[in-house]
């Protein structure tokens, strides 16, 4: 007979989660994070109320990440919770996406990370590709994507969002507890529209994966935190990192271009980073830009 996994919990009156007071409270083995009925949980919109053993099946600590099976009975809990008798139900576009779309972010990004990124220079070949800290907020999943040279945050679409019109590139600055950030719509054919915000690009500060992803599950508490809030936006520092790109994707157009007129067959241009992490651009070209070869070359 198959074991449900939600219903055991380490320390947890011998793992039977059906004899969970609806006033525990839990505290999360490997960060400390304690989740308390009566506050609820910001980060994953529950609401306060909400007993730990209601929790909807997506729910991860909203601090490391780490699975609800990782938190351990803290205490019995304020005797004054109202009652709540779940929290509300998660649309099945979000619970689809929450469950196969980390999936299909990795696998895309380890196919372009064995392909068009081999060799390439700015690559960090210590580190891996990895999706991680995937939640709901304000209605649409985001999350984190590692690779051997970006890590991002990435915004899915809601239920109601219609992304097909979307240019690769198109900018929008969108706000969050922490401050506005500027998201560039791209896409891609397995994992269709979606909009991201560079984070770190290159990837050489870190050292091995392990560090890397630390950082990676730090980055949503942080963003989702209002206390990290500043004057303004931080629209500045994301727009110089934003030029800088567009200016290396200019400098390898040009350089495309160049080869291609050139009286001898040329050397493959470096791809830029936005590129080959936006995917194809609106007008067909392609994120790997190679030189032209003139015609009769080998």
């Amino acid at each position: 007979m198959a074991t449900d996994l939600h219903a055991f919990f380490e320390g947890s009156y011998l793992g039977d989660r059906a004899r969970l007071a609806p006033t525990a409270r839990l505290e999360c083995k490997i960060c400390w994070h304690v989740y308390d009925p009566a506050e609820g949980c910001e980060t994953w919109q529950v609401p306060a109320g909400t007993p730990f053993n209601a929790l909807p099946d997506h729910w991860r600590c909203p601090v490391c990440d780490g699975a609800r099976e990782q938190f351990m009975v803290l205490d019995g809990g304020a005797p004054d919770l109202p009652a709540v008798a779940r929290a509300a139900p998660v649309d099945p576009h979000l619970e689809a996406q929450l469950k196969d779309m980390p999936g299909v972010f990795e696998a895309t990004f380890r196919e372009i990370h064995s392909g068009k990124m081999k060799g390439v220079p700015f690559v960090n070949e210590t580190l891996g590709v990895k999706a991680l800290g995937f939640r709901i907020h304000e209605g649409r999943v985001l999350g984190v994507l590692v690779t051997p040279w970006f890590m991002n945050l990435v915004l899915l679409p809601g239920a109601d969002d219609d992304w097909s019109g979307l240019r690769t590139g198109d900018k929008e600055l969108i706000d969050f507890p922490s401050g506005a950030y500027e998201f560039l719509a791209a896409t891609r054919p397995e994992t269709g529209p979606y909009k991201a915000c560079s984070l770190f690009s290159p990837m050489f500060d870190f050292s091995s994966m392990l560090q890397a992803v630390e950082t990676a599950e730090a980055v949503l508490p942080a963003l989702l935190d209002p206390a990290n809030r500043e004057d303004g936006t931080r629209s500045a520092e994301i727009r110089r990192r934003a030029e800088a790109e567009a200016a290396a994707l200019a400098a390898a157009e040009e350089a495309a271009a160049a080869a291609a007129t050139a009286p001898h067959p040329a050397a493959p241009v470096e791809m830029s980073r936005r590129a080959v992490f936006l995917g194809p651009r609106a007008d067909g070209a392609q994120g790997n830009v190679l030189a032209a070869q003139p015609d009769g070359a080998a």
